[in-house]
């Protein structure tokens, strides 16, 4: 509102008979200071509007930086030597006699593996007695591991009793675990080698007057062939029998034959490679709607003028587009059964790709994890970190400077706010006293007008 606008108010309220705000003859104060405030209040607006679309760049950006890293570790799983692109399946004929595991970069093999018996762990037993508290003689049990020393287990009138045996038992770090067992024939000491197989077999005697111990079961070694050679394992988990591979015995079956077979674990291989293209569809996806006008605003999304994604955007999809040479069959993405969309998105000809990791696993393995700048993971690595890195990279950049914008603006924002109160407060008291005046001036009319009566 103009200057002479705001005088012209003032008048009508002066010739008004009716108070606005309690304080003037037909002047409202509120409305005078608002309209005399319009310009800063709408350069305030302004700087408020700035705010926001800085805070939806700020959205908008962190979350396109979580889908980037996403992609980054996908193409890690392909990179990584030790990955899933490495991972190898081992499967076993009859798996409730022998399974098997395989470890990464395994080679592919067939192994005839035959289980004559499995590892045992000694246990001994105790004569029963009426309850585990019942006291006993004195004297002293002897335990023996295999060929180590026996240890001496005092019984004395402290611990005469079977709850107090296994308890000094356990203390003495024999190498067995001691438990009672109570039954309908009473309570006995039980005692468990810590080792399995022959050298934890157990010798346990008694002196006279305590009970009798049994043998329950004899340590006993596996015994196992891999190819017609003997292996024997004190337990039934045998990891150095084939390299690479992790049998675990699960029954004895004399004379059958087993086949253990190792292969690339296509289902890990593909699912990695799905993943990587899911959360690169992502990335692009997030990129084409920052780009692409809506229909609903009429604009595009608050990165359209960010010169940091139109940069990302050709570097992701020249990188995708990379191609080697040397590599076998497997030199592209498109040789793997991936094409691109018209979008710049990336589909799967689930066949094609199957096809190339049956048949040729280490070109695949080669395309993404070659250690030169020449191979397609690599390349593609070295244009994500210098996108994604969390502190060098240029969407860190990107969003630490934005979000050094919203702080400065922030803080001018509260300045100026606070200025804003401060004008307000001073119009305010300005025009509360021209109200006081305005209220005054009939009353001095009048008293003017009795003076001029009296003068007539």
């Amino acid at each position: 509102m103009s200057t002479t606008n705001v005088g012209a108010s003032i008048l009508a309220g002066s010739q008004s008979t009716t108070s606005s705000g309690g304080l003037g003859s037909g002047i409202d104060v509120s409305e005078l200071v608002a309209a005399a405030m319009a310009n800063q209040t709408a350069e305030l607006t302004t700087l408020q509007d700035q705010q926001t679309q800085i805070t939806d760049q700020q959205t908008a950006l962190n979350s396109f930086n979580t889908d980037l890293q996403t992609l980054q570790n996908s193409v890690f799983a392909l990179t990584d030597p030790v990955g899933q692109l490495t991972q190898v399946a081992a499967t076993s004929s009859d798996s409730s006699v022998v399974s098997a595991i395989a470890a990464s970069g395994t080679p592919t093999g067939t192994y005839s593996v035959q289980v004559t018996n499995l590892a045992t762990t000694s246990s001994e037993y105790s004569a029963e007695v009426a309850s585990s508290s019942t006291p006993l003689t004195t004297g002293t049990i002897s335990i023996q591991v295999g060929t180590n020393t026996a240890v001496p287990i005092a019984v004395t009138s402290s611990n005469n009793t079977l709850d107090g045996i296994a308890q000094s038992i356990n203390s003495a770090n024999a190498g067995v675990t001691a438990s009672v067992i109570t039954d309908a024939n009473g309570a006995r000491l039980s005692i468990v080698s810590n080792t399995s197989g022959a050298p934890g077999d157990l010798t346990v005697t008694a002196t006279t007057g305590l009970p009798a111990f049994t043998k329950a079961v004899t340590g006993v070694n596996a015994s196992l062939t891999v190819d017609g050679i003997p292996i024997a394992s004190t337990t039934n988990t045998v990891s150095s029998a084939i390299p690479g591979v992790t049998l675990s015995l699960n029954s004895q079956s004399p004379g059958e034959n087993v086949t253990i077979s190792t292969a690339p674990d296509i289902t890990q291989q593909e699912n990695a490679i799905n993943s990587f293209v899911s959360a690169y569809n992502t990335v692009i996806g997030d990129l084409n709607n920052q780009f692409a006008i809506n229909p609903n605003t009429n604009q595009p999304g608050p990165l359209a003028s960010d010169s940091t994604l139109s940069l990302a955007q050709s570097q992701i999809l020249a990188a995708a587009s990379f191609a080697t040479t040397g590599n076998g069959s497997v030199n592209s993405l498109g040789d793997l059964g991936i094409s691109f969309n018209d979008d710049g998105t990336l589909s799967v000809d689930s066949g094609t790709l199957a096809t190339a990791l049956q048949s040729n696993p280490s070109a695949v393995q080669s395309f993404f994890q070659a250690t030169s700048t020449g191979s397609f993971g690599a390349n593609l690595t070295s244009n994500l970190s210098a996108l994604a890195d969390p502190i060098t990279g240029s969407i860190a950049t990107d969003i630490t400077g934005l979000q050094q914008t919203q702080t400065a603006l922030s803080q001018q924002i509260s300045d100026f706010q606070d200025q804003l109160t401060a004008t307000q407060q001073a119009l305010t008291t300005q025009y509360n006293q021209v109200d006081v005046t305005l209220q005054e001036l009939p009353l001095l009319l009048a008293q003017v007008n009795q003076q001029l009566t009296a003068i007539g």
